[in-house]
């Protein structure tokens, strides 16, 4: 066979195989195309990813980086030519020039005036001509900003979007703000913990301290090292959470300190699984529950008592207990503490509870067993995966069973 016809039989084979492979790409492209679902189901789709991805920068705030990250998904959600979002100190965030930043700004300012839509046509951007709307972002009835959106030409629909977009940045932003007043009320509830902790607790160990400095100086300089890392932990200024192993650390300090005040009336036994020495935990929430041992269950008991420390590992979940054989609390009177109608004494569990059912939700808060002469035992159980906020968690006020049997709540 000649060899010109062997190329063309050649090339022949080359442009089938090419073909069938343009043929099966068709294909799976077309196979792919059904997977994701009609125009409609693929346009919602892309709508809601637009939005996630725009929803956690607009929490962070309508300026910034993270103003600008929003703008470039919200940007492709309305299909528009820019965006700008703009908050009520006149921050524009905008990607073009001065003159669009500029443009942006008058035009957020006159829908905040009004708290309505504005629209504006015929703007000159340098050699050419658009269009722009301006939607106020209304919280609580109030302007915070506004979103911009030029297009040439802006039309009713783009104007109704752009409305709508507004008022879901605005809950967005009403999210965020509300996210910073929980993280501020945590803070606020240790900064209230760690003032309960301070007054009480630092006059009797340095009472204590006091009263071995002419007996025992070697252990007069113990103490003072126990009482440095105890105040050292407790009013640290970082960190939300710690690990059980950290806080059992400041836990036996604390208790060092106690047993020098209380003697041979106090005895601790500690029980702790070596799996759950490395489970974060919130910041202060074992330590407390030792402290109202202590304080509330032996300290008004005839001849002192024992304290019972257990962290156990429970599958996905460590367990921690603190138990006393003090004169324990009426389940009456917790009750009210952990619903927060009663305040003084045991703060420090209402505490402890709230944020447990904060970080992991209401399934989490403290269990209470306890009645008059009967001491008390607290149960907590968190998961042995890291925490985070629970923003679900519900009112923080949980169940508690007595340990004469009386109903729950």
């Amino acid at each position: 066979m000649p060899e010109s016809m062997l190329l063309a039989a050649a090339a022949g084979v080359v442009a089938g195989a090419l073909a069938l492979g343009v043929v099966l790409l068709l294909r799976r492209l077309v196979l792919a195309q059904r997977e994701l679902g009609t125009d409609a189901e693929q346009a919602t789709y892309q709508t809601l990813h637009l939005a996630s991805r725009a929803a956690k920068h607009v929490r962070a705030g309508l300026d910034g980086v993270d103003a600008a990250r929003a703008g470039r998904s919200l940007r492709a959600l309305l299909g528009c030519e820019s965006l700008a979002i703009v908050d009520l100190a006149g921050h524009v965030t905008v990607e073009g020039d001065d003159a669009v930043r500029r443009i942006a700004g008058e035009l957020a300012e006159t829908a905040c005036s009004t708290g309505k839509p504005h629209v504006q046509r015929r703007i000159a951007i340098g050699s050419h001509e658009t269009d722009a709307v301006a939607a106020p972002i209304l919280t609580g009835g109030r302007p915070v900003g506004a979103i911009v959106a030029f297009s040439a030409p802006v039309r009713a629909g783009l104007i109704r979007a752009t409305g709508e977009v507004a008022s879901w940045v605005a809950s967005q932003v009403e999210l965020g703000e509300l996210d910073a007043s929980r993280a501020a009320l945590a803070e606020a509830e240790v900064r209230a913990l760690r003032a309960q902790i301070s007054p009480h607790f630092i006059y009797n160990a340095l009472n204590a301290i006091a009263s071995f400095i002419n007996t025992d100086p070697a252990k007069a300089r113990d103490l003072v090292l126990e009482f440095a890392d105890f105040t050292r932990y407790s009013f640290r200024r970082h960190g939300d959470f710690t690990t059980v192993a950290e806080e059992l650390r400041s836990i036996d300090s604390y208790l060092e300190l106690e047993r020098a005040r209380f003697g041979a009336r106090l005895t601790v036994t500690l029980q702790v699984a070596p799996e759950v020495l490395s489970t974060v935990v919130p910041f202060l929430s074992i330590q407390p529950l030792v402290e109202n041992a202590v304080r509330h269950g032996l300290e008004s008991k005839e001849g002192g008592g024992r304290i019972t420390i257990t962290a156990t590992d429970s599958g996905a979940f460590a367990e921690i207990t603190v138990e006393d054989d003090g004169v324990g609390i009426d389940p009456v009177v917790l009750e009210e503490v952990l619903a927060g109608a009663a305040t003084g004494e045991h703060v420090g569990l209402r505490n402890v509870d709230a944020r447990l059912r904060q970080v992991y939700g209401d399934e989490h808060g403290l269990v209470v067993e306890t009645n008059v002469g009967a001491g008390t035992l607290v149960r907590m159980r968190v998961p042995k995966a890291h925490p985070g906020p629970n923003p679900n968690a519900g009112p923080a006020a949980g169940p508690t069973t007595a340990r004469d049997g009386s109903p729950s709540r």
